[in-house]
């Protein structure tokens, strides 16, 4: 008997959690497929926040627990929309899974079994709380899966009957599984004892023999390869194999960087493919927040340039705060993408340079100028203040928004139009929760009145008239091109002779073809929250797509900020 401490696994009343949906699967499919069963209590698929797209699985909830155990028994893998439906009691405390106990892997698996099958193999030793094959894109088996048993000693029990047995022609190993903590902490004490080397860098010319001589000078080479094209000259790579880990690290430690025929060699450790791209990805991001943390407080992040801006123009204009170490304009194509970066040698001259440069208008654009952050951490940041002003806001009363995107926090106040293809009658408001709350004393109203036959419109009441929009002269072929390919024109004959408040909605209705690309899912969101910028810089965003884009995600953080501090705010019809 194990001395191991068994969980107390506790699942709740007639709870079933049900995996592997067809994408479509809906909960009237889910309550037609088990209602016969017994009574539900509840059920739901569950979804993507953002898409509303099924994440493939959900929760059934019978009244009795007699009744889910009918179902686990009976409908487990049965086929909904031509899938196989996988079904398990719920269990919600992280912890069983977490702690390993009872969870077996299995490898070696003959591609043609499939969750039922292995189900049904290991059910005869005991209580299964889940059991999955795994697999690719295609849905074909990756030949191995993982059983999670009630207890360590069914486990325990199950490795020793099924271990090195013949399932469908194939001898499967079936052993204790290690969560991938442990097994990279292993993995990391077994890289200083290899026998398999990794060379490369030899170029084209390589005869086994020589290749064999080369390494064999470091100990008993039980095997060499040397990879070739179908015509015989080398792919430049090959593996040596000793019988001795000491000849393997020392070949390497000898051989690595050595000169041969001009060239320099690399010799390795071999690795397999999924656990060198894994190794380069932890160094890459290593080595990026160690380059960022560098140049953190001396690198500042300057937007909204103008086309005549380049590396020198963007250097002449800041080196006059102090010395600059590197000054770059981003580009794509030989075009520039309407920022770049500055990067000084002392704290104090970037931040005289943010204070005496952001909002200068330096060509026909103000300037804005801060210091440079990685993505993730800038949206968290403008989540984080966006909540911090919200609460503070909803203790004294109201909403007031100061700094910051105010354009954004005006919008989301009062709720962003809908913008897509014309309906054929006006939509019901969306965001009613966020038309409730009141506008900002002094910013920015939300946007322009619509046309009255407008199809986007939101609500009967229409937005205050902006008493600052400028015309838009309408540039005779003017087409600018998205970055996903298409043209969008500005053509439109009707910005000519058109009002402020209809220059805005047709502006809108190009500003969405773009925005719906970057950001489909919320694209008529967005687009009203853009909208309550001068009409004059949405045209200049339609043409800088990084102007747009660095838009897109200062929207697509209040927007999430504002969802997550304003849960319970009453709903005004």
């Amino acid at each position: 008997m194990s001395n191991i401490p068994q969980p107390i696994v506790i699942f709740p009343s007639g709870s079933l959690y049900v995996g592997d949906l067809h994408p479509d699967v809906t909960e009237a499919m889910l309550y037609e497929k088990f209602s016969s069963v017994g009574s539900l209590a509840s059920l739901r698929v569950c979804r993507d926040s953002r898409t509303k797209q099924s994440l493939g699985y959900g929760y059934v909830n019978f009244s009795t627990t007699l009744e889910a155990e009918t179902v686990l028994d009976t409908m487990n893998f049965d086929l909904l929309k031509g899938k196989p439906i996988r079904i398990m009691w719920s269990q919600r405390d992280p912890t069983l899974r977490k702690s390993g106990i009872g969870n077996l892997f299995i490898k070696n698996l003959d591609k043609n079994i499939d969750n039922k099958a292995m189900y049904d193999t290991f059910s005869a030793f005991g209580h299964i709380l889940s059991c999955k094959v795994a697999l690719d894109d295609d849905g074909c088996s990756k030949g191995y899966g993982f059983v999670h048993f009630e207890t360590e000693d069914v486990a325990n029990k199950a490795i020793e009957k099924v271990n090195g047995m013949l399932l469908n022609g194939k001898k499967v190993y079936v052993g204790k599984f290690i969560p991938r903590a442990e097994r990279e902490k292993e993995l990391g004490e077994k890289s200083r004892q290899f026998t398999n080397v990794y060379v490369k860098n030899f170029g084209q010319i390589m005869p086994d023999e020589k290749f064999h001589e080369l390494f064999s000078q470091f100990g008993n080479v039980t095997s060499s390869l040397v990879a070739r094209h179908p015509d015989g000259t080398s792919k430049g790579f090959g593996f040596v194999a000793y019988d001795d880990p000491k000849a393997a690290d020392l070949a390497v430690s000898e051989m690595n960087g050595r000169d041969y025929d001009g060239r320099t060699l690399y010799v390795g450790r071999a690795q397999k493919k999924a656990e060198r791209l894994n190794e380069l990805r932890k160094r890459y991001e290593l080595e990026r927040i160690e380059r960022f943390t560098k140049f953190q407080g001396v690198n500042l992040y300057v937007k909204n340039l103008d086309d005549i801006f380049t590396d020198e123009k963007l250097k002449a204009e800041f080196e006059c705060f102090g010395e600059i170490t590197s000054a770059k304009v981003m580009k794509e194509n030989g075009r520039s993408r309407g920022f770049g970066f500055v990067c000084y040698t002392a704290p104090e001259e970037a931040s005289k340079a943010i204070q005496e440069m952001n909002g200068k208008i330096v060509g026909s654009k103000p300037l804005y100028v801060a210091m440079a952050q990685r993505r993730e951490a800038r949206r968290a940041f403008l989540t984080t203040q966006y909540v911090a002003r919200a609460h503070a806001a909803r203790q004294q009363g109201g909403l007031q928004f100061t700094g910051g995107p105010s354009y954004l926090l005006s919008a989301v106040a009062q709720g962003p139009r809908l913008f897509g293809p014309a309906p054929t009658m006006r939509p019901a408001p969306r965001w009613s929760t966020l038309q409730a709350l009141p506008r900002p004393p002094n910013g920015p109203h939300f946007g322009m009145p619509l046309l009255p036959t407008s199809p986007y419109r939101t609500s009967a009441r229409p937005a205050p008239m902006r008493t600052h929009a400028r015309p838009i002269t309408a540039r005779p072929n003017s087409k600018y091109t998205t970055r996903h390919g298409p043209e969008v024109s500005i053509t439109d004959p009707r910005l000519n002779h058109a009002a402020p408040q209809e220059q805005k909605q047709i502006i809108g209705e190009q500003l969405f073809s773009i925005v719906e690309k970057l950001k489909p899912e919320l694209a008529g969101k967005i687009t009203g929250m853009l909208l309550e910028i001068d009409n004059s810089e949405l045209l200049n965003m339609i043409k800088n797509h990084e102007s747009l884009r660095a838009k897109v995600e200062e929207a697509i953080a209040v927007l999430e900020a504002h969802k997550a501090s304003n849960k319970g705010v009453a709903v005004q019809d």
